[in-house]
């Protein structure tokens, strides 16, 4: 690999954990900041949706700026972000429904309740 595009591949990398744990900071931040569980939960999604992927897809680009990269290390990226994309989405749905049915007590502004209703037809 050139220097250039070593270069560029990792200043490239630096850029997505730069980006992702700023995602991360600032979701934490700001649950630290609302007024309810639930509100708390969505927040989250930042952090596990661009947040996580972004460093993972930047380790990814490291090694291949490293020349160490496999075929098999692609496709555990994208496995990876996959799977962290559909948990951090079945995860969300259930830590609501686990504080609601909890008892944790819902801000009077949060319309619609759709957590109240039964999940079963």
């Amino acid at each position: 690999m050139t220097g250039t595009a070593f270069v560029v591949l990792e200043v490239l990398s630096g850029v997505m954990v730069v980006a992702g744990a700023l995602f991360v900071l600032v979701s934490a931040i700001a649950m630290l900041r609302q007024r309810d569980a639930f509100a708390r939960i969505n927040v989250m999604s930042p952090a596990t949706g661009m947040g996580l992927p972004l460093i993972v897809v930047a380790a990814f680009v490291h090694r291949v700026a490293l020349g160490t990269a496999t075929v098999t290390d692609g496709l555990k990226t994208v496995v990876t972000v996959a799977a962290l994309l559909v948990v951090s989405s079945v995860a969300t749905n259930i830590l609501a429904r686990a504080a609601y049915l909890s008892g944790a007590p819902v801000a009077p502004e949060t319309q619609p309740q759709e957590l109240a209703e039964d999940p079963r037809p």
